[in-house]
């Protein structure tokens, strides 16, 4: 299993420990508020509304808390999708995926934390041609066979197939990413998380300490309430998984 799907089940156990659920619930239920306004209420015609909805039901989100979100979002002020991209510590590059209903509150938050912690908030287009974007789907083990479940996913769009303790992490093309997760639901196969993400084409490979404090910086991005997915190019290695 690669670093990043390691310090992606450690976030998750860690925010759970922390009680860091209302955060994620509250950035799930601002994706159902931009879907809705995008596409409409209805899951089977809005295929973003319907992955926020198994989202939503991936992180145990309560049925009257979906519900709510589904009801309040015709009537709540439209929010903004805007990205950032700058540098970190050590020309670690950073882009960052906001949803603000104030973008000046948001880009004065942003560039703050590059202040404050080292980095450098640079222009668009700065640091994007490092990532590419890709599919990611979490679906827990069951009683399917991995092997023919790949076979079966291939033809879809599927790039990799990674296992790991308590399920296995499937990577998509872009295009193949609706086609994959359509599938999964042909097949009966639950689906814990989906979401599409931007992986760097290149790492860059820090020591622990320098790489623990690129982290940390992560940490206040996104803890910002306006933030919704922090990507950089940092190697996560075994030595700084250990500090955590």
């Amino acid at each position: 299993m690669s670093g990043h799907s390691k310090w992606s089940k450690i976030k998750r156990d860690k925010g759970a420990a922390d009680q860091k659920r209302s955060k994620i619930f509250s950035r799930i239920i601002k994706e159902i508020n931009v879907a809705v306004k995008e596409g409409g209420s209805d899951p089977d015609g809005n295929p973003r509304l319907r992955l926020a909805l198994n989202n939503a039901r991936g992180a145990n989100m309560p049925k009257d808390n979906i519900q709510r979100a589904l009801t309040k979002a015709k009537d709540t002020e439209a929010l903004q999708e805007i990205t950032y991209e700058g540098y970190a510590l050590y020309g670690i590059a950073v882009f960052i995926e906001c949803l603000t209903d104030n973008p000046q509150r948001t880009l004065g938050n942003i560039r703050s934390i590059f202040n404050k912690r080292g980095g450098s908030l640079g222009t668009n287009g700065s640091v994007a041609f490092m990532f590419d974007r890709k599919g990611v789907i979490r679906i827990p083990k069951g009683s399917f066979d991995a092997d023919e479940l790949q076979l079966e996913i291939i033809d879809a769009g599927m790039e990799n197939f990674d296992e790991h303790d308590d399920g296995y992490v499937i990577t998509t093309m872009l295009e193949g990413f609706s086609s994959v997760q359509k599938r999964l639901e042909e097949l009966g196969i639950e689906v814990e998380n989906a979401e599409l993400q931007r992986i760097p084409f290149e790492t860059k490979t820090l020591d622990a300490e320098s790489g623990v404090k690129v982290l940390k910086i992560i940490d206040f991005f996104e803890e910002d309430d306006d933030v919704q997915n922090v990507f950089h190019n940092l190697e996560i290695t075994d030595e700084i998984l250990s500090f955590f």
